[in-house]
């Protein structure tokens, strides 16, 4: 039984491999729906300044 250190040793890294990916898949994940919200509120944000009366300047005659 002298090959069993080594299985050991492989399942161990199998493990540590597949964490990392999850974890990093995660913070893609997180990452992306950050990026979605704020382009989503400067949409909104375009969109209700567009949809406001414009502000008459006081160079206007």
């Amino acid at each position: 039984m002298t090959h069993l250190p080594y299985v050991m040793a492989a399942y161990a890294v199998f493990v540590l491999v597949l964490g990392s990916d999850a974890i990093g898949s995660w913070l893609r994940l997180r990452w992306a729906r950050r990026l979605a919200a704020r382009r989503q509120q400067r949409q909104q944000a375009r969109a209700a300044a567009g949809s406001a009366p414009p502000v008459a300047s006081e160079l206007t005659r």
